[in-house]
């Protein structure tokens, strides 16, 4: 015999991302795409990165990423201080429809492909104004609408959840019923270092102007110069890709389907809670 099953209970859909969240969630996504990419081919042009007012070949990189002779041949050789790490076939050499190219990134990386500072500039340059623009928007709206404060800045009650939130993380446990209807305190955390990540990467960015340098010199003082502003630059764009791997990591174990869905309509479908008796 088999027990007799009730009618199945129908799922849950709330209006979770408003249109301005959406918008400017997949214009965000679109523009770190080809501001990295962009990035990198820039980076090619020089690949090392300096703390101080300048960088030469007098003075000492603490990270480099280049080709060194073998003898037998050219090989990849990324430093960090004094550690040397041979990453041919990614950093420093790579091939390319069967060439073997001497560059920091391989070309599937950088926009565009080929070896262009001037073209690198301008990707980077003109979407550089539409990442600050698409930010601005979504912080004025997001201050108007208080969702800055609703539903991004944390409680005292969340900072407290924090173990308990990454433990739940470890175990790949992801909220359920009325606790998937709001950002946990570790999604909260992470949009607001995403927000400080990009100001920072904006205003290091602007640092490395000239023009803007005589309109603002403060920025020259406050990260130590134009190197340590393009290294500072190097190190905050290193960390946007971090959240962007973890955020796509997390979209998958959360379920896609809904993750996506919600960020395209809106509506997202609340996970039931199976220990609720109504569940």
């Amino acid at each position: 015999m088999t027990a007799p099953t009730g009618p199945r209970p129908r799922r849950e859909v709330i209006y979770r991302h408003a249109f301005l969240v959406r918008l400017t969630h997949w214009l965000n996504a679109l523009v770190i795409v080809l501001m990295i990419g962009s990035g990198l081919n820039i980076f090619n042009a020089h690949p090392h990165l300096y703390w101080g007012q300048k960088g030469d070949s007098y003075d000492q990189p603490f990270l480099s990423i280049g080709a060194v002779d073998r003898g037998s041949g050219f090989r990849g050789q990324t430093t960090i201080g004094s550690l040397h790490l041979d990453t041919t076939g990614v950093l420093g050499v790579s091939t390319d429809n069967g060439q073997t190219l001497r560059k920091a990134w391989p070309s599937w990386l950088t926009i565009p492909g080929y070896q262009d500072l001037a073209d690198a500039r301008h990707w980077h340059f003109l979407f550089a104004w539409v990442l600050v623009a698409n930010g601005l928007a979504y912080l004025a709206w997001g201050l108007i609408s208080r969702h800055l404060q609703r539903d991004l800045w944390p409680t005292l009650a969340d900072l407290r959840a924090i173990p308990r939130s990454v433990l739940d993380h470890v175990r790949l446990k992801h909220p359920t019923g009325e606790a998937a209807k709001r950002y946990n305190v570790l999604q909260r955390l992470a949009y607001l270092g995403l927000i400080t990540l990009v100001t920072l990467m904006a205003l290091t960015g602007l640092t490395m102007s000239p023009g803007f340098d005589a309109f603002a010199p403060w920025l020259l003082d406050l990260f130590g110069g134009r190197q340590s502003a393009r290294s500072l630059h190097f190190i905050f764009a290193s960390g946007i890709v971090a959240f962007v791997v973890v955020h796509l990591v997390e979209v998958v174990l959360a379920g896609p389907i809904n993750e996506v869905r919600s960020m395209i309509t809106g509506r997202y479908a609340v996970p039931p809670d199976h220990n609720h008796p109504g569940a």
